[in-house]
């Protein structure tokens, strides 16, 4: 069958609500902190030389910057179809984009926008920044504003780092940072000294805009972001593991690889040192609808230099209790806890997972369904809870 009969069959039988396959991304600069809940003897199942797998993304159209032994579907999520046909929801989008998206966002954006992904790590990530758009243009490329969520069901243990640096101390120059960088390859550059680590609450959130300087501990982490993978290190050790110099000028013009102003210039300095980073940046839950049995709650809001780019909530859905929803748009669903049926389809969080396998925690709402209205049932006996990540434009005025 052609890719359209096969999603017509998916939408028809799904009644609009699209059956997702586990996506894994491996990352060759990070250690898996083992609590995907993927199989042990999975971890490195692309190979060790490709690193271990310690991201799944989630209703995905979106690669990852792995480099050029990376396979072309990498990081791309599949739809699982009747009958077991397999197609990915980037070709799904392309094919007939309004009715999966909406529209607007196809009209405005020509793909789905926005990334999902649980990243687990045993250890911190470098400290980074991700360009605006400016910059990520001259690279051909977009922003990347992300914001985190930590789901205690996915926070059994804490692993080795459970702190993120954020920002810059205030007081903070730029002749420091900029000595930093010239440093890089007389060891441990020392930048960390000039930001601030912080306990971010598990069940609590956190927002990151372009060009803030950032250090991801080892919590388990919901990551919603635009739909890219540009970055650039600004750490050249981190647990005594060296950081190439690449890293920090990946999505830098060629030409200015080796200009350390440039580099620079990718600094948001004014809303690196702002002294309230915390009150800022800090995303406590804000329940938006209650009633007998349920919960919903936005975990990931607020805008990025004034866009809304993209945003998430935790749906919390009591043993015996059916609740109709209805969303701003499309969204991702990921189960965390529970057993039911989203729409018609049953939903389980699987406590044990094979590399291939496919499982019952993660659905793709088209835009007509969630608009329209889908009902979540909870027929197990603990909470079913469900995490759904928006695109552009689905806040509250």
């Amino acid at each position: 069958m052609t890719l359209r009969q096969d999603l017509d069959n998916a939408l028809n039988a799904g009644q609009g609500i699209l059956h997702m396959v586990p996506c894994w991304v491996p990352r060759a600069f990070a250690v898996p902190g083992r609590r995907l809940r993927l199989a042990e003897d999975d971890l490195y199942a692309l190979g060790a030389d490709r690193g271990g797998l310690d991201e799944r993304w989630l209703c995905s159209t979106t690669s990852p910057a792995n480099g050029p032994d990376m396979p072309t579907d990498e990081g791309l999520s599949y739809v699982a179809g009747p009958d077991g046909a397999r197609f990915m929801l980037r070709d799904a989008v392309e094919e007939a984009g309004a009715s999966i998206i909406g529209a607007p966002m196809l009209e405005k954006y020509g793909r789905w926008p926005t990334l999902g992904k649980l990243f687990d790590n045993q250890g911190p990530l470098p400290y980074h920044l991700h360009p605006n758009a400016e910059h990520a243009a001259l690279v051909n490329e977009v922003h990347k504003p992300e914001a985190y969520y930590f789901p205690p069901q996915y926070n059994p243990r804490l692993n080795d780092f459970p702190f993120t640096f954020f920002g810059l101390e205030p007081g903070t120059t730029k002749e420091d940072i900029r000595r930093a960088l010239e440093n890089w390859n007389k060891g441990d550059n020392g930048i960390l000294q000039y930001s601030k680590a912080y306990v971010f609450p598990i069940g609590e959130g956190w927002f990151t805009p372009p060009g803030v300087l950032h250090a991801p501990g080892s919590l388990v982490t919901y990551e919603v972001q635009w739909g890219t993978d540009t970055f650039a290190m600004f750490q050249s050790v981190v647990e005594g593991k060296v950081v190439p110099f690449d890293m920090l000028v990946k999505d830098v013009p060629t030409e200015k690889k080796q200009d350390l102003d440039f580099v620079m210039e990718l600094i948001d300095w004014e809303a690196n040192i702002l002294p309230n980073i915390k009150e800022t940046y800090h995303l406590p839950g804000k329940v938006d609808n209650t009633g007998d049995g349920y919960s919903d709650k936005w975990v990931i809001y607020g805008k990025s230099l004034g866009e809304d780019v993209f945003s998430a909530k935790e749906l919390t859905v009591q043993p015996g209790v059916s609740v109709t929803i209805t969303d701003p748009g499309a969204c991702g669903v990921f189960a965390t806890q529970g057993r039911g049926t989203v729409g018609v389809h049953p939903v389980e969080t699987p406590t044990f997972i094979r590399f291939g396998d496919v499982t019952l925690d993660e659905y793709f709402v088209t835009d007509e369904t969630a608009r329209g209205g889908y009902t979540v049932t909870n027929n197990g006996t603990e909470p079913l809870v469900l995490l759904r990540h928006f695109g552009p434009d689905c806040q509250p005025a």
